[in-house]
């Protein structure tokens, strides 16, 4: 009798240890920049019912999240773009990877004057940021825009000389990036960052007249982990969620184009 007893304190234990365990969440730090956690939050909630618990974790500067990363603090970031961690990490000699990327948050050509970048005249002006990288990125899109054409092999910072082929021999306006949006009633077109743009009252996707897409793969934001996490079934679970229907329509929803959903294979951004 007292063995039938304890045996079923056995299996009463083992039902209780077993709920216990398929109710177990595995808890994810992801680290991002700045205070907005509208999207993360959202993940956070899908992630829950597949057993994640997301722990964000916010830094007010870029080069933290990586840093912290890197010491094991955090098990994900997701803040920076392609071209940002690609030269972060080759500086600081960090073994980390992307795995899977997230939004891009496009650069514009924006115009009071013209609604295309067809009708820009022979000789119109633009303004362009000066700032290196800035300029770099204003020069690609106005290269994908097919207004010029730049050297072979271009570098991504930004300088006038780096333009082969100017054929309605455009005029450029170069000024600190904050000033793009002021000049708008004197030049024919001004190129305007997307954070910059946003704070003028402008949405890349509804007021320019040519903004970044996912062709722009250096700027795409990614996903980064540590390189012997990168094939990780949580990790990688966690950026399929992300990569799902519902925070694509969320983005599309919550940022009415400042912030657009770019899911693109890793190869795609050079990874």
């Amino acid at each position: 009798m007292k063995k039938f007893g304890f045996l079923i304190m056995f299996i009463s234990l083992a039902v209780v240890m077993g709920a216990c365990s398929s109710n177990a969440q595995t808890t994810v730090k992801v680290g991002i920049s700045g205070s907005d956690t509208t999207v993360w939050d959202f993940v956070a909630e899908k992630a829950k019912e597949k057993g994640i618990n997301v722990e964000i974790v916010r830094f007010s500067d870029y080069v933290q999240p990586n840093l912290a990363l890197a010491e094991g603090e955090l098990d994900a970031n997701a803040f920076q773009t392609v071209s940002y961690f690609d030269a972060f990490i080759e500086e600081h000699n960090l073994d980390l990877v992307p795995i899977a990327t997230t939004v891009i948050a496009p650069m514009g050509l924006y115009s009071e004057k013209y609604d295309s970048p067809e009708e820009l005249p022979d000789g119109a002006t633009i303004a362009l940021p000066k700032e290196a990288t800035n300029m770099g990125r204003g020069l690609l899109l106005l290269q994908e825009a097919g207004l010029i054409k730049l050297e072979e092999h271009f570098d991504g910072n930004g300088s006038l000389d780096k333009i082969i082929e100017n054929p309605k021999n455009l005029q450029f306006e170069t000024l600190v990036a904050a000033q793009t949006p002021r000049v708008l009633p004197d030049v024919a077109a001004s190129i305007i960052n997307n954070g910059i743009a946003v704070d003028a009252g402008f949405s890349p996707l509804n007021d320019s007249i040519f903004h970044e897409n996912e062709t722009a793969t250096p700027y795409i934001n990614i996903i980064a982990v540590n390189k012997e996490d990168k094939d990780n079934e949580v990790l990688q679970q966690l950026a399929d969620i992300y990569q799902s229907g519902d925070v694509k329509e969320l983005i599309e929803e919550e940022y009415d184009g400042n912030q657009i959903p770019t899911f693109v294979p890793l190869d795609k951004i050079g990874w």
